[in-house]
């Protein structure tokens, strides 16, 4: 899906408009060094653009979120209360709503997955442990922001939780697999789907970052992790950012060492006063049944990225994220149906599909 012309044309013109936005409002940052052009940063699955400019000693990075497609506002709102709660992320410099346009402070240029990446290389695990328990400590401060004091956000309810977990039926069924699915199919899932959404309001209700793993934390070496793109942070589940951030769907662990992790967690947390007592297969259960909704979540954006916007880079997580949810689905038998209903229609043609989607191998 290559991009048209006329989309080319919008982009380079929005990223001329944001480098002479940025350039006028340089002497008001009192930063007299001449500016660097921008220069763009990778791209993630929203329709924000991120660019840097080097000026003199210091890195500036500039934003571009259209105001029709993402909600800046909200961005502002939340990088303020995080910083106040002692989080690391981004100081907004100067914001411009009516166009989407922010600058904000550069935090590094270090993924924690690629320095995960890099220590799994080198088979540095007790390195890995130390990173993980870092970004647990980052999490447990996320999580103790209360609700209606530092900060006001929408619940992760029945409506919203269901609309995700929907992208794995819509787009990854329908638009992906090109399965016709029956009504039999529909109930199989309307069921089993309810369970996982009964299962994460159960939990215990904290502030989440929504999107708390690998790719959106910045590495450093004092474990003052940088923390990216938690605009759509919600109150909801206690175990949704533990799952995303240790089942990461870029990168995966042993499930024994999961397992440590999210008990090390848990009790960490309940150290804290974020959860009360607990009982570990129990906690065990919540946790992994959030990672099932998270993950059929996220196989229906990585579906919907490619069929909607085309990008195709994320097609090649999805086996990785299927995985999951197949390992989960082994250890309890009571959700035997839905794991066969995957076994008929989804894992025999999974990798044929995804190439025949693409025309080329997906991360096989």
């Amino acid at each position: 899906m290559a991009e048209s012309k006329s989309e080319k044309n919008r982009l380079e013109k929005r990223q001329a408009e944001l480098q002479d936005w940025f350039f006028d409002i340089l002497p008001s940052l009192d930063d007299s060094a001449a500016p660097a052009p921008l220069q763009a940063l990778s791209g993630d699955a929203s329709f924000r653009r991120y660019f840097t400019s080097t000026c003199g000693d210091r890195i500036y990075v500039l934003v571009d979120a259209p105001p029709e497609k993402e909600d800046a506002h909200t961005f502002v709102q939340i990088a303020g209360n995080f910083l106040t709660a002692g989080i690391n992320v981004p100081e907004v410099f100067a914001s411009d709503f009516s166009r989407g346009f922010l600058c904000l402070s550069f935090l590094g240029e270090t993924l924690l997955w690629e320095h995960l990446d890099q220590l799994r290389q080198d088979n540095r695990l007790v390195d890995v442990n130390q990173a993980y328990h870092h970004a647990f400590d980052i999490l447990l401060k996320i999580q103790g922001i209360r609700e209606g004091s530092e900060i006001l956000l929408p619940p992760y309810d029945s409506v919203l939780l269901g609309a995700e977990v929907d992208l794995f039926r819509d787009w990854f069924c329908g638009g992906i697999m090109k399965l016709e699915l029956t009504s039999g199919d529909h109930e199989l899932l309307d069921g089993f789907f309810e369970h996982l959404i009964d299962s994460a309001l159960g939990q215990t209700q904290v502030c989440v970052h929504r999107d708390y793993h690998s790719r959106n934390l910045l590495y450093a070496a004092d474990g003052n992790f940088g923390v990216l793109d938690f605009q759509d942070a919600v109150i909801g589940p206690v175990t949704y950012d533990l799952v995303s951030l240790i089942k990461d769907c870029y990168i995966s662990w042993p499930k024994a060492m999961i397992k440590e992790w999210a008990l090390n967690y848990a009790n960490m947390a309940q150290t804290a006063g974020i959860i009360p007592g607990y009982e570990a297969d129990q906690f065990l259960y919540a946790f992994d049944m959030m990672g099932v909704q998270r993950h059929l979540k996220a196989i229906g954006i990585f579906s919907r990225l490619y069929l909607r916007d085309g990008k195709a880079g994320y097609l090649a997580d999805i086996p990785r994220t299927m995985a999951y949810i197949k390992e989960v689905l082994a250890d309890y038998p009571q959700h035997f149906q839905f794991a066969m209903w995957l076994e008929k229609h989804i894992y025999p043609m999974l990798w044929t599909r995804l190439r025949a989607v693409t025309g080329r191998n997906a991360g096989q």
